[in-house]
C-alpha cells in the first residue's frame, strides 16, 4: 500500500506513485502486507485494536530511487513471520541511488534481463550514441537481477578514466579488492572472481576500448561471472552479444493520438514526469499536446535531450520551446565533425541550446568546469575556475541541469555527454592550458597539504578526501606527463605516496613514478645526455619488472634500447628488443610492438646485418599502419631508406627518404642521429640532380604508394611479389 498522486489515462492510472506500489509488491512475499510511510501516516492513529504496523526500517527498492521506510501489517489471522524482504539491501551490491525513477523502457528492460539470464550469454553490451539512456537501463537491469547472482552485482564507473591501463584497478576498487605489492590488478581480479557468481556492470567503456581483452580474460578464467557493458560501440570480444538501445517510443508525426493517450509513448511520458519535477502543476492539454509531441520528436526520443528540455519548462511553455528547437538549434555545432551520427548531432544541439541560455560569466564557468574529473568541490571551483561567486554560478548551472550535486559537502559533477561538450567550449575559449595548469597546481597543493596530516589524528578525513579526489589527482598526473611537466608530476607523486600505500593504490602509484622517470629519461636523451638517460631508464626498467605490467615493461625495454643504441651497445639492444617484442606481441600492443621492431632494426643495421634490418623495418611498417601509428611508420620508412643507402641503392634510398619526409609522423632526435650517416652516404652515392629528382618523386607519393614501394624489394625477396 502506498499513497500519492496518480494521473488518469483512459480509465487507468499511471505515474511515480503507481511505480512505487509495484516496487513494494516485488519486495514482499505471498500473504505479506506492506505499507509505505506515506500510508502509515494516514492510518496510524485509526488502527483497530489488536492491529499494529511493524517497522521494517528503511529499505532500498529495486527502482533505485530514494530508500523507502517500510511497515508490515500485523493482525490476528495473518502470517507474521516472513523471510527478509526482497530489496537491494539483502544482496551484495554497490548500485547507486538515482535522482529519479526509470520512466518507460519496460520492453527493453525485459529483453535485456532475459538475455542476461541465458546460460550461453556471458557478455552483453548495451550500445548506442550518448544520451540514449544506456547507463540507466544497465543499472535497472542490475537491480532486477540482483536476486539471481549469489555473490551480488557491482557497478563500475569508467567515466573518469581514459587510460585503459587503469581499468583493472578501477574494477578492483569497485569490488573493494585491496592491492598487494608487486601483484598486477589483473591477477587479483581473476583470483577474486574465479569462483564467484557475480554480475559486473562496466559503464561507459568506449573511452577505454583498448582494455577490451581484459574483459575476455576475466570471462575465460571466471566461469560464473557475467558482464554487462554500456558503450558507444561493441568490444569485439569473443562471445559478446550486442543490444542496441533504441530511442524512446514517439507518436507518429502528424497523427497524434487523443491527448489522454499521448503519455502512452515513453518519450512524452518522460517529458511530462521530468517537467513536473520543476513545475508541479504541469499538464498536457489539447492546446499544448502537439508542441509537447513535437519537442520529443525534434529530440529524436533521446532521454538526456528530453530531460534537458523538460528542465526549461519553468522558463518556456511548450510552444515557445518548440520554436527555439526549430530555430536551427539542433543542427550540428559550427566547426563540429560532420560525420557524427545524426542522433548525436541532435543531442549536441540540445546541449548547445541549454548553453545558449547562459550568461557570459556562466559560460566561462561551465567551460572551465570541464577540467575536473570525477566532480569537484566549491573551493576547487573558486580557485581553478577563478570564479568570484562560485556558489551562485554553480547554483545557476545546477538549475539548468548542466551539472548535478552529490552529497552534503556539496560536490558537483557533470553527465559525461555534457562534460564532452564543456571540454569543447574550454578549447574554444583559448585558456584551456592555463586552466589545466591551475588544476594541476591546485591538486599538487592539496596533496602537499595532506602529506604531514596522513600520520596524525586527521588522517582518516584526509585519506577520504584524497580518495574522493583520486580522479582529479589522476587527471593532474596525466596532464603533467602529456605536457612534459616531470618536476610537477614527481612532486605530486611523492606527496601521494603515503595515500597510495595506505589505500591500496601502491601498484598504480609505482606505475606513475615509472612513467615520470621515463619522461625525464627521454628529455635527457633528447638533450644528448645519454649517460643520465641510461641511469633513469634502468630504474624505470626495474620498477616495470616489479609492476609486472606487459605494456609498461615492454615500453621501458624499448626506451633503454634506444639509449644503448646511441652508446654502441648493440648486443644488449638486441636482447632487450627481443624481450620487448615478445611481451608486446603476446599482449596485443600493436603500436608499441612496431617500436620494438624498429629498435631491433637499428641494432641490425648498425652491426651490418642489412637483410635482417630490412625484414624488421618492413614488419614494423606493416604493424604500425594498422592502428595508424604515423610516428612508427615514418621511422620504419627512414630505416628502409637507410638500408637501401647502405646497400648502394642511392636512388631507391632517395625516394624512400622523400616519402618519409612527406609522411605525417615526426622523428625523435635520437632517430635523426642514427640515420644521418646513412643519409649522407646515400646522398654521396649519386649526383645532386639525380638525388633531388628521386627525393621529389618520393615526396609526391601517396602513403599507400610509398609503403608499397618501400616494401617492394622485401616482398620480392620473400617470393611474395
Amino acid at each position: 500500500m502506498h499513497t500519492g498522486a496518480a494521473h488518469e489515462r483512459g480509465g487507468d492510472y499511471f505515474g511515480p506513485s503507481l511505480n512505487r506500489v509495484t516496487r513494494l509488491l516485488s519486495a514482499a512475499h505471498g500473504g505479506q502486507v506492506l505499507l509505505s510511510i506515506a500510508t502509515r501516516k494516514l492510518v496510524r492513529d485509526a488502527l483497530p485494536e489488536g492491529i499494529e504496523l511493524r517497522d521494517l526500517g528503511e529499505r532500498r527498492l529495486k527502482d533505485l530511487f530514494r530508500p523507502e521506510r517500510v511497515f508490515q501489517l500485523v493482525a490476528p489471522g495473518l502470517t507474521s513471520s516472513f523471510p527478509p524482504l526482497k530489496t537491494l539491501d539483502e544482496r551484495l551490491n554497490n548500485l547507486p541511488v538515482q535522482p529519479t525513477p526509470l520512466v518507460g523502457r519496460e520492453r527493453e528492460l525485459g529483453e535485456v534481463c532475459d538475455s542476461v539470464r541465458e546460460e550461453e550469454v556471458r557478455l552483453l553490451t548495451l550500445t548506442g550514441p550518448g544520451g540514449t539512456g544506456k547507463t540507466r537501463l544497465g543499472l535497472q537491469v542490475a537491480a532486477e537481477l540482483l536476486d539471481e547472482f549469489e555473490d551480488g552485482v557491482f557497478f563500475v564507473v569508467l567515466t573518469p578514466i581514459t587510460d585503459p591501463a587503469l581499468v583493472a584497478s578501477t574494477v578492483a576498487g569497485a569490488l573493494e579488492i585491496g592491492e598487494i605489492s608487486g601483484r598486477p590488478s589483473e591477477e587479483r581480479l581473476k583470483e577474486f572472481l574465479r569462483d564467484r557468481e557475480l554480475l559486473l556492470v562496466l559503464d561507459n567503456f568506449e573511452q577505454v576500448m583498448e582494455a577490451a581483452p581484459l574483459v575476455g580474460e576475466l570471462l575465460s578464467g571466471c566461469p560464473r561471472l557475467k558482464v554487462l557493458v554500456t558503450s558507444r560501440g561493441v568490444l569485439r570480444v569473443y562471445g559478446e552479444r550486442e543490444y542496441p538501445v533504441p530511442a524512446m517510443k514517439l507518436p507518429e508525426p502528424g497523427r497524434l493520438p487523443p491527448t489522454d493517450r499521448l503519455s502512452d509513448y515513453e518519450a512524452v511520458r518522460l517529458f511530462i514526469e521530468r517537467a513536473r519535477t520543476v513545475k508541479g502543476d504541469f499538464e498536457v492539454t489539447d492546446e499544448n499536446a502537439p508542441a509537447v509531441a513535437g519537442i520529443c520528436a525534434r529530440l529524436d526520443g533521446l532521454p538526456l535531450a528530453i530531460e534537458l528540455a523538460a528542465a526549461r519548462i519553468r522558463l518556456l511553455p511548450p510552444g515557445a520551446m518548440l520554436d527555439r528547437l526549430e530555430n536551427n538549434r539542433l543542427k550540428l555545432l559550427k566547426g563540429g565533425a560532420r560525420d557524427l551520427p545524426e542522433r548525436q548531432q541532435t543531442l549536441r544541439g540540445a546541449i548547445d541550446w541549454s548553453h545558449a541560455l547562459l550568461e557570459e560569466g556562466e559560460r566561462v564557468l561551465f567551460a572551465r568546469l570541464a577540467v575536473f574529473s570525477g566532480g569537484c568541490t566549491l573551493e576547487a571551483i573558486e580557485v581553478i575556475c577563478v570564479s568570484e561567486d562560485a556558489l551562485e554560478g554553480a547554483e545557476s548551472l545546477l538549475d539548468k541541469s548542466l551539472i548535478r550535486r552529490e552529497g552534503d559537502a556539496p560536490r558537483f559533477v557533470m553527465l559525461e555527454t555534457i562534460h564532452e561538450y564543456a571540454r569543447e567550449r574550454l578549447e574554444e575559449r583559448g585558456d584551456a592550458e592555463t586552466t589545466r595548469r591551475r588544476h594541476a597546481e591546485y591538486f599538487l597543493s592539496l596533496a602537499g597539504e595532506s602529506e604531514p596530516r596522513l600520520g596524525g589524528p586527521e588522517q582518516v578525513a584526509w585519506f577520504e578526501r584524497l580518495e574522493t579526489e583520486n580522479d582529479n589527482l589522476r587527471a593532474a598526473l596525466s596532464w603533467a606527463i602529456a605536457r612534459g611537466e616531470a618536476e610537477l608530476g614527481l612532486r605530486l607523486a611523492r606527496a601521494l605516496r603515503p595515500f597510495w600505500y595506505a589505500r591500496g593504490h601502491y601498484v598504480e602509484g609505482r606505475g606513475w613514478i615509472a612513467r615520470f622517470l621515463g619522461e625525464l629519461g627521454k628529455l635527457f636523451m633528447d638533450q644528448g645526455d645519454h649517460g643520465q638517460a641510461e641511469i633513469l631508464f634502468e630504474e624505470v626498467l626495474t620498477l616495470s619488472r616489479e609492476l609486472g605490467d606487459a605494456s609498461t615493461l615492454g615500453s621501458s625495454l624499448v626506451d633503454l634500447g634506444y639509449v644503448l643504441l646511441m652508446q654502441g651497445n648493440h648486443g644488449r639492444v638486441t636482447a632487450l628488443g627481443e624481450e620487448a617484442a615478445t611481451l608486446l606481441r603476446e599482449g596485443g600492443y600493436t603500436g608499441s610492438f612496431a617500436c620494438a621492431l624498429n629498435c631491433l632494426g637499428w641494432a641490425a643495421l648498425l652491426r651490418g646485418d642489412h637483410e635482417q634490418a630490412r625484414t624488421l623495418y618492413g614488419e614494423s611498417l606493416d604493424f604500425s599502419r594498422q592502428p595508424g601509428d604515423e610516428a612508427s611508420a615514418t621511422e620504419s620508412l627512414e630505416g628502409l631508406a637507410c638500408v637501401a643507402g647502405a646497400r648502394g641503392q642511392s636512388r631507391r634510398s632517395a625516394r624512400v627518404f622523400g616519402a618519409a619526409e612527406a609522411s605525417a609522423g615526426s622523428l625523435a632526435p635520437a632517430v635523426h642521429l642514427l640515420r644521418e650517416p646513412y643519409l649522407d652516404a646515400a646522398r654521396s652515392g649519386t649526383d645532386q640532380a639525380t638525388w633531388q629528382a628521386a627525393f621529389a618523386e618520393g615526396r609526391s607519393m601517396t602513403v599507400e604508394e610509398a609503403v608499397s614501394y618501400a616494401l617492394e624489394e622485401i616482398h620480392e625477396a620473400e617470393g611474395l611479389a
